[in-house]
């Protein structure tokens, strides 16, 4: 009987009806049965050492969240050729405070996705960066720049193209493996 991996879902963008949330939801829904995703909400107050002596509660619970998770999957727009705000203060208040970083070891996977044409690799490139000093080992291959992202998810998730649907089922499988490879304390 195989495992299954809790996956802790961060959307990098804030808006309720963004492409992005959408994406995450479609790739959620291409998991593979082995994988049991849950979005958590990224929007936590900037990082400040100075409050760690009253630790907001939104941070506790984030960092709750991702420790117990067993990996992570990134839904990332781009913003000005690099990853959200959001996102880096996510990782920042996740790691910290340093010898409780709630990342270590955690198997992850990143999606970037724009309305436009570049897929988001920028943003991509640049969470793949943030994550090496917390300790996050991302899947490399295969990658997921999706582009042209405004027509091809509905509201509620729902892909609108079989490639694309085709696409996330692989890349959903890809990550399941990944998980399966590198998850601390598998059996």
């Amino acid at each position: 009987m195989s495992k299954t991996y809790d996956v802790a879902v961060l959307v990098g963008s804030l808006r309720k009806a963004s492409i992005t949330r959408k994406a995450a939801l479609a790739a959620m829904a291409a998991a593979p049965s082995s994988l049991a995703c849950k979005i958590v909400a990224i929007d936590l107050p900037l990082y400040n050492e100075d409050l760690e002596d009253a630790v907001p509660q939104s941070w506790r619970d984030f960092r709750q969240a991702i420790a117990a998770s067993d990996a992570i999957l990134f839904a990332t727009p781009e913003y000005n050729r690099s990853l959200p705000g959001c996102v880096k203060n996510a990782i920042d208040v996740g790691s910290r405070p340093p010898g409780h970083n709630a990342w270590g070891g955690k198997p992850a996977g990143i999606i970037s996705v724009t309305p436009y044409k570049l897929g988001g690799m920028a943003a991509n490139l640049a969470l793949r960066q943030a994550l090496i000093f917390p300790n996050v080992p991302v899947m490399a291959q295969p990658e997921a720049y999706i582009s042209g992202a405004a027509d091809l998810f509905g509201d509620d998730g729902t892909v609108k193209n079989e490639d694309t649907a085709k696409f996330l089922g692989t890349y959903m499988t890809a990550f399941a493996a990944w998980i399966e490879k590198i998850a601390p304390g598998k059996p």
